[in-house]
């Protein structure tokens, strides 16, 4: 890949990054860590699994626009017509689409070609560990998720119990949590297995002062007269 070909695939990747969430940095840090994996891999194709890198979150946007499509789906097929533009033959093209395609961890599209698990594994990476945390905590702010959810027992919840109920701590425990057994790759495997420990010892403290902060109101209040708290 040519520098000018990369900054003109970089160039329309950064025409359509607009969450925060998922901004250029994210583009970036999945691009490092693909490039990393497949140093450790063999016969990877460096220009699929560059472009591929680069534009995976293009669809974003017209997801948030409506909820009801597939980021990976809608970025797959904006990123064929745009290699397509760009004079890339069909079958790279269509390589980059599968790999963009099947990059979604909520999805039934496995992965199937060293490029397509290199994007998927490096794209994880990004909820393990702190950045995971850090990124799932603007996202929710993003859409106006709160941190946690008191049940009517007055119990903090710590899973979904609801579809289209999300909190911080809901989403931990679906999908972050459980992440670690998903990567393909063994370098991505390694990677991830030094990340876990930071996400589930700050998932441990953040519940424990929430619940340590709710105990202590629920008792402190109830010995003021005539006060009627509701957790």
């Amino acid at each position: 890949m040519t520098r000018q070909e990369y900054t003109t695939i970089e160039t329309f990747m950064l025409d359509n990054m607009k969450d925060s969430a998922h901004d250029k940095h994210h583009i970036y840090r999945v691009l490092n860590a693909a490039i990393d994996i497949a140093a450790h891999e063999s016969d990877v194709n460096t220009n699929i699994l560059i472009a591929a890198c680069l534009l995976h979150d293009i669809g974003r946007d017209a997801q948030a626009a409506n909820p009801a499509l597939c980021h990976a789906q809608v970025g797959a097929e904006m990123a064929y017509e745009f290699l397509q533009n760009l004079g890339w033959q069909t079958e790279c093209a269509r390589h980059v689409r599968e790999c963009i395609a099947s990059h979604r961890y909520r999805g039934d599209n496995a992965p199937q070609s060293i490029e397509a698990k290199i994007l998927f594994d490096a794209d994880k990476l990004e909820v393990s560990g702190a950045i995971g945390i850090a990124r799932t905590l603007i996202y929710a702010g993003q859409y106006g998720s709160p941190m946690y959810i008191i049940d009517e027992g007055g119990s903090i919840r710590v899973d979904k119990q609801n579809a289209g109920e999300d909190s911080f701590l809901g989403e931990y425990n679906f999908k972050l949590k459980n992440i670690y057994g998903s990567f393909y790759t063994a370098h991505a495997k390694d990677i991830a297995a030094k990340r876990q420990k930071a996400a589930e010892d700050f998932y441990n403290s953040l519940y424990a002062e929430i619940t340590e902060n709710y105990e202590n109101g629920i008792a402190n209040m109830a010995k003021i007269e005539g006060v009627q708290y509701e957790s």
